[in-house]
C-alpha cells in the first residue's frame, strides 16, 4: 500500500517538473492592488465615448429608417374622443377625407361608423378646435367662475 502512495507522489512530482510547476507555496508572490492612474481613467472615458457614439448612431439610423412612416401619419388625426369607462372609449379619427368613429376596448378596435363627404363633423381639424374643447375651455370656465375674476373686470 505504501509503495502505491509513493508511486503516486513520484508521478505528481514528475508531472510538476515536466510542466515546470513549482510545488513550494513560499515562492508565490502576493499580488498587490493596482493603483488607478490618469491613463486608466482616460482609457475608460474614451471607451465610454465610443460606446455612446455607437448608441447615438444607432438611434439616428433608426429615426432615419422610420422617417418614411412619419409622412403617412400626417394624413391621420384623432379629432376627438369620449371615455366610456376606465378602459373603453370612442374616438373620431380623420383619415384623409373620411372620418371613422372607432370603439376601443383593451381587446379590440372596432369601426362603429364611417363618415364621408358632407357627413363629416369637421372638414379640417385645427389645433384651436382641439384645445377649445379640452383643457383650455375648462380652464377659462374655472377662471370666469371665480368671484375675484369678476370683480376685476371693468364695468
Amino acid at each position: 500500500m505504501r509503495t502505491h502512495i509513493k508511486q503516486r507522489w513520484l508521478s505528481i512530482v514528475f508531472l510538476c517538473l515536466l510542466f515546470n510547476i513549482e510545488i513550494s507555496t513560499a515562492d508565490v508572490q502576493k499580488q498587490t492592488a493596482k493603483t488607478i492612474t490618469s491613463g486608466d481613467v482616460s482609457t475608460w472615458a474614451m471607451a465610454l465615448l465610443i460606446v455612446l457614439s455607437i448608441f447615438f448612431a444607432c438611434i439616428w439610423a433608426l429615426r432615419k429608417l422610420n422617417a418614411s412612416t412619419a409622412n403617412s401619419t400626417e394624413k391621420m388625426h384623432v379629432v376627438g374622443g369620449i371615455p366610456l369607462g376606465l378602459r373603453e372609449k370612442v374616438i373620431l379619427l380623420q383619415v384623409g377625407k373620411k372620418q371613422l368613429v372607432l370603439g376601443i376596448t383593451p381587446g379590440r378596435i372596432e369601426t362603429l361608423h364611417v363618415l364621408e363627404g358632407d357627413d363629416c363633423l369637421s372638414k379640417e381639424p385645427t389645433m384651436t378646435a382641439v384645445t377649445t374643447n379640452g383643457f383650455a375651455q375648462k380652464l377659462l370656465q374655472a377662471i370666469s367662475a371665480r368671484p375675484e375674476y369678476n370683480k376685476n373686470e371693468p364695468s
